[in-house]
């Protein structure tokens, strides 16, 4: 299984993908797409750019799922609606090339990747590094990302699991605390 990790943000979008292979989770590629050489005022440009860069990232990684973080209200209301927007375009653009995508907050992320919710960028950066076996530290985005796609490596399974079982109000969707599922 291949899975993309995808850490929005309508500046800079971080994008991490993994293979795992029975209970390995093996780096495969990472970076970042970037909006900031659009002028702030052309929302439907720098949309563009992240739908676009997406697909490219697809289109050339071939994964099989995608994980996202989930946007949490910020003070700015104005910051989260264009966050939430960028959010938008990058899952639509995973909807448009038929990946499920699965949503985990960065608190659930932290506690997968760093062992607690409270755990600061470069945390996060060192642990995906010594994760992932990679020999030099991530970009933060980019490290987020990843964290995403190991966050799901390890949760999708339980969560497919429970899924099937139908076990939560029986419809086979599930919905646990501070996050969604597919």
């Amino acid at each position: 299984m291949r899975i993309l990790g995808i850490d929005p943000g309508l500046r800079t979008t971080g994008f991490g993908l993994v293979d795992v292979v029975g209970a390995d989770v093996r780096y495969v590629a990472s970076g970042t797409i970037r909006t900031e050489h659009l002028d702030t005022r052309a929302l439907p440009a720098r949309l563009k750019v992240l739908f676009d860069g997406i697909g490219e990232v697809v289109e050339r990684y071939q994964p099989t799922c995608a994980s996202v973080e989930i946007v949490f209200v910020n003070v700015n209301p104005q910051s989260t609606l264009l966050l939430g927007q960028a959010r938008g375009a990058l899952v639509t653009a995973l909807v448009c090339a038929n990946l499920p995508v699965a949503e985990y907050t960065a608190l659930q992320m932290k506690q997968a990747v760093a062992g607690h919710g409270r755990a600061h960028k470069d945390q996060v950066q060192e642990m995906v590094k010594r994760l992932l076996h990679l020999p030099g530290l991530p970009g933060p985005d980019a490290a987020d990302a990843l964290g995403l796609a190991i966050t799901h490596a390890h949760a999708g399974k339980s969560m497919a699991m429970l899924a099937g079982s139908n076990g939560v109000g029986g419809n086979g969707k599930i919905r646990y605390r501070d996050g969604r599922s597919q």
